[in-house]
C-alpha cells in the first residue's frame, strides 16, 4: 500500500478533521487505490507555506473518469445546466 501526500486548504482540511467531509477530489494526476494512505497537510495559501497540521486517511474507493466520459451518463446540456456533485454514502 502507498502513502500519498497532498495539500489541503485549510477550510476543507478543517472540514475532514471534524469528520464532516468524508471524500476528496482530486486531480488524476496520482496512482492512488483502494487501501493506500492518503497524508492531507494542511497548506495555507496566504502565506503560501504548511502550517503543520497534517492526518492520515485510507482510501475506501477511487472513482476515476474524464469530463467525456459524463455525456454517456448525462446529456451534457444537462451537466451544463446542473454541474455535478460527488455524493459520499455513509
Amino acid at each position: 500500500m502507498a502513502e500519498i501526500e497532498k495539500k489541503a486548504w485549510p477550510e476543507l482540511f478543517e472540514k475532514v478533521l471534524d469528520g464532516s467531509k468524508r471524500f476528496d477530489m482530486r486531480l488524476a494526476d496520482i496512482n492512488i487505490n483502494k487501501g493506500d494512505t492518503l497524508v492531507l497537510k494542511e497548506w495555507d495559501p496566504k502565506t503560501k507555506e504548511y502550517t503543520g497540521r497534517e492526518l492520515r486517511k485510507i482510501v475506501g474507493y477511487v472513482l476515476k473518469f474524464k469530463p467525456d466520459e459524463l455525456i454517456y451518463w448525462w446529456p451534457k446540456e444537462d451537466i451544463d445546466k446542473h454541474g455535478l456533485q460527488i455524493i459520499s454514502l455513509d
